[in-house]
This record gives structure tokens, C-alpha cells and sequence, in this order.
């Protein structure tokens, strides 16, 4: 038996967009000019078929999931929309600590759709949002998609490569698809304008970023395990799993390390690991209530009540430190 080469040709059809789904949302009612702005917004995972010479860890992938809106509003709603919009981006970014991007503004393409006076309103909407915001910007003039202007946030990785995260996007020719419409206050059918906004963009690459960006030694807040409790030996277990529970009933987030390594092997993982907080437990702290603090960057403040490294901890914590 001979079988030829690509007998068998499998056609894919994963989902690369949710814009039409939100679309179809959109339609199901007749909608007026007070219902607008309309947003709606999902965390879903879609698929781009990259070739796999361009393929890059978290930062380019085949699958990911992205935090995907979609905002349909009238001409006069538009630069406030957009100015919400990147003010949601910024926020996000900065709040976990990214602070060196940089905008780009893409306008219209030679081949595009819509109407040149669209276009206008969008790219002046776009401009005045990012100067409003202060931010540092260039402008790739004729970069825009066929479909609408837009605004990228790129960071830089730990090798000084830029990354796109956020985006804001006009589209002008799914709304036209689609056939949407609201009825005006002139009582007649108008055409809304539709934005494409994705505050962290990709997930994949947004935490790829991120754990470059940290080293991995990811703020206290961040940190996916902010202490680690090392009993000495097994007689201190107890002791260890008690102060685990008084941890964790305040919101931190902490583990026992209750393998069979010896102490210090112990300690060396946790600083591998880059957990924030090492606390030793011995008989002396058994006996006093307390804990011994040693902190990954090295420091060693030592024994103290375990009331006041809660205190402490949640303060760190609080101020995102």
C-alpha cells in the first residue's frame, strides 16, 4: 500500500477573534442612541497559526489568552472612550510595576476602508489621548491596519527588545460587515464606531515580560509565594504549620518547607525560588512565639514576635514594596 504525500489535509478553524461574537451581542436588540457607550469585555483564549521560525517562549505563541474588549459608541463619545481606555492600560501596567513603554500610534494605510473623515477623528482621538497622558510616542504613519488607526504600548524585555502589550484599535470595517446600527436622535439608523481594546494583551507574553522584568524576584505583593517557613528539625514541624495557619488566615501566602533536606539546603531553595521572606524556626523561637527573618536579598534582620512580622509583612504588602 502506497500512500501519497499529504493524502490527509486537516483544515483548522480555532477561534482567532471574539469581535464577532461581540458583535452578535451587540445586534440581538435594536439599540438607541442613550444605550451607547456599550462595552463588553471576556478573558478568551484564541489561536494564530505564527510559522515557527518567529515562535519566542511566552512572548509569540500559537494559542493564547488575551483580555478582550470591545467598545461601541457614538462620534461625539469617541475621545473620551479612548482616553478611559488607555488611562485602564496604564493603570494596569504601572500598578504591577512596568513603568519603561513607549505609545505608537499607527494611521491610515494606502488600502483601507472607511471614510477618510473616520479615520481623521480616530487617529485625533488617539493623538490627544496619548498627549494628554504624557507619554512618550511615535508615529508610524500609513502603519494603521486596513481596518482602523490604533495605539500599541510596547515594553522592553530584559535584552532591550520591545514587546506589544496593550492596544487600542479602531475598526471601521466590522461594523459595516456586521450592518451595525443604532437609531440616532434624529430618529434615523447611524453606524457606531467600534474600539478594540486589550489592556494586557497577550497573558502569555504580558507574565513573560513580567518575570523578565523582575528577574523573578517579584515584589512582595506579586509574589506567588511571599514566605516560606523552615523548621529545623522535625520536632519543630508543629510549631512551623501553626505559624503557617496564622499566616494564612491574614492573607498572606506562605508554604513549609517540610522535606527531608537538611536546614540550610532549605534555604538555599527558597532563595532560588526568590521568595521574599525565610522564616527559621528553632526551639528558641518555638519557646518565644517568635520567628527568625532572613530576607532573600541577603539581609538577616533575626529572631522577632511573630506579631510583628505579620505587621511588617502586611504593611510591605500593602504598599505594593
Amino acid at each position: 500500500m502506497v500512500f501519497c504525500h499529504r493524502l490527509f489535509v486537516v483544515i483548522s478553524y480555532l477561534k482567532q477573534i471574539y469581535c464577532p461574537f461581540h458583535i452578535e451581542i451587540y445586534k440581538k436588540h435594536l439599540r438607541s442612541y442613550r444605550d451607547l457607550p456599550m462595552r463588553y469585555a471576556e478573558n478568551g483564549t484564541v489561536y494564530r497559526y505564527e510559522r515557527r521560525g518567529v515562535l519566542h517562549g511566552l512572548t509569540r505563541v500559537r494559542g493564547f489568552t488575551q483580555d478582550d474588549a470591545h467598545i461601541f459608541c457614538r462620534s461625539d463619545q469617541v475621545e473620551d472612550e479612548i482616553s478611559r481606555a488607555l488611562d485602564f492600560s496604564l493603570y494596569i501596567l504601572r500598578a504591577m510595576g512596568l513603568t519603561d513603554f513607549k505609545a505608537y500610534l499607527s494611521t491610515m494605510p494606502e488600502k483601507h476602508v472607511g471614510e477618510p473623515e473616520d479615520w481623521s477623528l480616530a487617529v485625533e482621538s488617539l493623538r490627544r489621548a496619548v498627549e494628554k497622558a504624557e507619554l512618550p510616542y511615535d508615529v508610524d504613519e500609513g502603519g494603521g491596519a486596513f481596518y482602523g488607526p490604533k495605539i500599541d504600548l510596547k515594553v522592553n524585555d530584559a535584552l532591550g527588545r520591545e514587546w506589544q502589550l496593550s492596544t487600542i484599535q479602531f475598526d471601521f470595517n466590522l461594523p459595516e460587515r456586521f450592518e451595525m446600527e443604532y437609531i440616532g436622535e434624529d430618529g434615523q439608523p447611524h453606524r457606531p464606531y467600534m474600539v478594540h481594546r486589550a489592556l494586557l494583551g497577550s497573558m502569555e507574553r504580558f507574565f513573560g515580560v513580567l518575570i523578565e522584568h523582575f528577574g523573578g524576584a517579584f515584589p512582595v505583593w506579586l509574589s506567588p509565594v511571599q514566605a516560606v517557613i523552615i523548621p529545623i528539625t522535625d520536632s519543630h514541624f508543629d510549631y512551623a504549620f501553626e505559624v503557617k495557619k496564622q499566616l494564612k488566615d491574614v492573607g498572606i501566602r506562605v508554604e513549609v518547607a517540610d522535606g527531608s533536606e537538611r536546614m540550610n539546603a532549605k534555604i538555599r531553595n527558597a532563595q532560588k525560588q526568590k521568595v521574599p521572606y525565610m522564616l527559621v524556626v528553632g526551639d528558641k523561637e518555638m519557646d518565644a512565639g517568635e520567628v527568625a527573618l532572613r530576607m532573600r536579598d541577603g539581609e538577616n534582620p533575626g529572631a522577632m514576635p511573630l506579631e510583628e512580622f505579620i505587621a511588617f509583612a502586611k504593611q510591605q504588602i500593602a504598599d505594593r514594596a
